[in-house]
């Protein structure tokens, strides 16, 4: 039998009383006189259309309070602003300035040659002093030893002369730029500040030191010549320094020697080869922004082209004198020293070959530092 004091159901949950199950729903009396609502009372109730609760005027002090913190805020944001413009006045490392591409410089010089040009076979021509010992192509392309500089680690500058070589490459040896008149290889590598100069340089290139086409790359007259071999000899050196504390200046200095002919339809002479040297001396700059975008900014190109004539215009390709051929007499086109606008001066040089070297230049990484003969 159970007893009083434990019933069937267990204790009560509650044993000191019912109060503590509303605990949770009783409001206090800091949440009472915190409220900004009133309920009427009954009798308030009872008139008509009499509305259940009314608000109550918010307490001074809650006024005072929130003005206060109110003008504190504001007072904050002012001399955070005015701090902000202090420090920016200040600063000593001011946010550089986006610098722009300049527009490349061109000079091209045509080399005459002094007699008829050599002919051959292109495998015949190619094993001559002083090509003999050049390398073929891209391979003929070196890279330098990398160390870093005082701005740039030694990724950065791998990365800019990497991006230099690439132009090399596109702008001197892919056979579609040589002959196909195709540009765009050499135009995506461009800072975008160049890309009108560069397009108008294709599309009406001129002789102004400014949109001649062979300043951006080798391009021969398909209609003319064609390569009698796509063994392109190559060889040079490429150097890098800081031209600033964002920029890097690498210079190029390659001979290239192509194996030309005539382009004719039908079958060619076997010994109607003969050669054909540029020389390009070409200096690039590059931003970090370049670097990062594997792009860059042509500042100069120097180029020395022959066997051509000395009135040839080279502005738009290059004229080589093939197998046999002779320049004309005429001498460079005039120059004009009252015409206004950007001066042109005639140069033309002869074409003069060193005597070769007693020993080939080393083969391998260190072929960029061998000595060379010069067009």
């Amino acid at each position: 039998m159970t007893g009083r004091g434990k019933p069937p159901e267990g204790p009560p949950e509650n044993p000191s009383g019912g109060e503590d199950e509303y605990r949770s729903v009783v409001f206090d009396e800091s949440f009472v006189r915190a409220a900004r609502l009133q309920e009427f009372s009954a009798q308030e109730r009872m008139g008509d259309h009499a509305r259940a609760v009314r608000s109550l005027p918010g307490r001074r002090g809650t006024r005072r309070h929130r003005s206060r913190a109110g003008i504190a805020l504001v007072v904050l944001i002012v001399l955070a602003f005015a701090t902000a413009v202090y420090i920016g006045f200040r600063n000593p490392y001011p946010t550089p300035v986006g610098r722009r591409a300049e527009p490349l410089q061109t000079t091209v010089v045509p080399l005459a040659p002094q007699g008829p040009v050599p002919g051959g076979t292109a495998e015949s021509l190619l094993a001559d002093d002083p090509v003999a010992a050049y390398r073929s192509g891209a391979s003929g392309i070196n890279l330098p030893t990398v160390r870093r500089t005082k701005n740039f680690s030694d990724s950065q500058v791998t990365i800019a002369l990497t991006t230099v070589k690439d132009y090399l490459v596109n702008s001197s040896l892919d056979p579609d730029v040589l002959t196909g008149g195709v540009v765009r290889p050499v135009g995506r590598l461009l800072d975008p500040d160049q890309t009108a100069q560069f397009d108008r340089s294709m599309d009406s290139p001129a002789d102004d030191g400014e949109h001649t086409a062979t300043g951006w790359l080798v391009r021969f007259d398909p209609a003319d010549v064609e390569l009698a071999a796509p063994d392109v000899r190559v060889h040079g050196t490429l150097s890098y320094s800081e031209a600033g504390a964002d920029t890097l200046e690498v210079v190029s200095d390659h001979t290239f020697t192509y194996t030309l002919r005539p382009a004719v339809s039908g079958p060619h002479r076997a010994d109607g080869a003969s050669l054909f040297t540029v020389r390009r001396v070409l200096h690039f700059l590059l931003d970090r922004e370049d670097i990062r975008l594997h792009r860059l900014e042509v500042r100069n190109a120097y180029v020395q082209a022959g066997p051509q004539s000395c009135s040839a215009d080279t502005a738009g390709a290059l004229r080589p004198l093939l197998a046999g051929e002779r320049a004309d007499p005429r001498g460079p086109a005039g120059t004009d020293p009252y015409a206004t606008g950007m001066p042109k001066a005639g140069l033309c040089g002869t074409l003069a070959l060193s005597d070769p070297p007693t020993a080939p230049p080393p083969q391998g990484p260190d072929a960029a530092t061998s000595p060379r003969s010069r067009p």
